[in-house]
């Protein structure tokens, strides 16, 4: 089992820890960091190895150049597609929806800063991120029925409507269109907007802050969203009465009571 950073040694992409904090890059920015089999594979399996390193407390995912990413590469991928049959097609269908799985399932954060170009495969990565940070040049597109293809792909159909509503997620799922970054935080898809320059300096502010946080909090709270997503209110009052209640029998939580009636900042578990 992976439990430290020195067993993650993807090729495909940088992979580097700041401290707490793992940083991401996908590197093939004259491809505007289209997807590759072989950047699908390493992405989906660092996600799933993350979950088993302490130290790291936040992830973040990123693209060098002009781009965040451009979904799959037409060469590398769309042209080898057509060489398979329905059961090859299925088998990497199914594999690009587990990268999917693996950052929904990390019980870290996991915040996308978007650089540049967000499009197709590149724009649901995005979407599964908990939070996204986005360049002014950042504009996006789940442009999945440009190439004939369903708008419905790797889980898009079922969080798109939840970030954004089902109007809007429905407009941007037929028609493919790009929508530019202050569209895109002006419905909710984007948390933040900032000049290009000033992208980095944001992003760090974000992942410290969490880094910083009470960290089982926040996976319990992760957790929650995802098993809440189908569940009726009832169901979700009390999974969230289950969870409170584990929580406060965490350190972290009387740590907070006693750091506020010292009037210090609290120092939580790392």
């Amino acid at each position: 089992m992976i439990t430290s950073s020195s067993d993650i040694t993807p090729k495909s992409f940088l992979y580097e820890e700041r401290g707490p904090i793992a940083l991401i890059t996908l590197n093939r920015p004259d491809r505007l960091n289209s997807l590759t089999f072989e950047v699908y594979r390493e992405l989906t399996g660092t996600f799933q190895a993350l979950q088993s390193v302490d130290s790291v407390r936040v992830v973040v995912i990123t693209g060098r150049g002009r781009g965040f990413c451009s979904g799959g590469d037409v060469e590398e991928i769309i042209g080898e597609l057509f060489k398979r049959d329905a059961e090859g097609l299925l088998e990497f269908t199914r594999m690009t929806c587990e990268l999917i799985r693996s950052i929904r399932g990390l019980n870290k954060p996991v915040i996308a800063s978007l650089n540049g170009t967000v499009a197709g495969a590149g724009a649901v990565i995005a979407l599964a991120c908990d939070l996204r940070i986005a360049a002014e040049s950042a504009k996006i597109a789940f442009l999945f029925v440009k190439v004939g293809l369903a708008g419905a792909d790797m889980g898009a159909a079922f969080l798109l409507p939840r970030v954004v509503g089902l109007s809007k997620a429905t407009e941007m799922l037929f028609s493919g269109d790009f929508i530019g970054a202050d569209e895109a935080a002006r419905i909710g898809l984007y948390n933040r907007v900032v000049a290009a320059g000033e992208l980095e300096t944001e992003t760090s502010r974000w992942a410290e802050r969490l880094a910083a946080g009470p960290g089982f909090a926040l996976a319990m709270t992760k957790t929650a969203i995802n098993r809440e997503l189908q569940m009726s209110l009832e169901m979700a009052l009390e999974a969230e009465s289950e969870a409170q209640a584990i929580c406060m029998l965490n350190p972290d939580f009387r740590e907070a009571y006693q750091a506020f009636t010292e009037k210090r900042p609290p120092e939580f578990n790392k």
